[in-house]
């Protein structure tokens, strides 16, 4: 391990911090909606909804019905899995990044809510899968899902100097408290989903507004 290193070990969320998935998550959203015959929502509306738990999120407009949120969350992926997926973009400058920090000897995780195996097919679709040494997401039933717990389970992964000098990086609140539950730090992005309000109230260590102020905090 480069002892030199502000944060020897970086563990990066997905949506809202190295990629921007609008399109594709609200198209899927609506579908799913559209399928149980529920009214549509804004772009104002959905947009809260990326970054957090998507079951918990259905479940704020299907009256709490788990049946429902299950039969919501199938028809959403019926049409993730094959399409929304891909309408998908990655942050400007977010791959020379990643490469940048594996280069310099930090340790990558991907602590993600979105399912696992969509997460993998994602980094691989950008061509940035090669600069993490685990990627972890939630599992596709209830199992692991809290943000907590997929952070504690990418950490597991790792060896375990790897909790020396970590860090989380993300967009919303969820993110950086999610971290302290694990005893982390976290940096918040805003050009994501997540304001500085929303971060700072959360109690993130420190906030960048774009890529090239990411990049400082963590390579300076």
């Amino acid at each position: 391990m480069n002892s030199t290193l502000r944060y020897p070990t970086i563990l990066f969320d997905l949506d809202g911090t190295l990629t921007d998935p609008f399109e594709g998550i609200t198209r899927c959203i609506r579908y799913a909606l559209e399928r149980l015959g529920r009214p549509s929502l804004s772009d104002e509306v959905l947009r809260t909804w990326i970054g957090p738990s998507l079951r918990n999120s259905l479940a704020s407009v299907l009256d709490g019905d788990l049946a429902l949120v299950e039969q919501g969350m199938a028809f959403y992926r019926e049409r993730y899995a094959p399409t929304g997926i891909y309408e998908n973009r990655v942050f400007a400058g977010i791959p020379a990044l990643l490469s940048d920090l594996a280069a310099a000897g930090c340790t990558l995780g991907l602590a993600t809510s979105k399912p696992q195996i969509f997460a993998q097919h994602i980094l691989e679709h950008f061509d940035v899968a090669q600069h993490f040494a685990f990627i972890g997401g939630a599992s596709l039933d209830t199992s692991r899902e809290r943000k907590a717990d997929v952070i504690a389970y990418v950490l597991s992964a790792l060896p375990a100097s790897a909790r020396f000098r970590a860090v989380m990086v993300g967009d919303r609140e969820h993110d950086v408290i999610g971290a302290q539950q694990n005893d982390l730090p976290a940096i918040g992005v805003t050009y994501g989903y997540g304001s500085r309000e929303e971060l700072d109230a959360a109690g993130a260590i420190a906030i960048a507004d774009d890529v090239t102020a990411l990049r400082d905090l963590l390579l300076s």
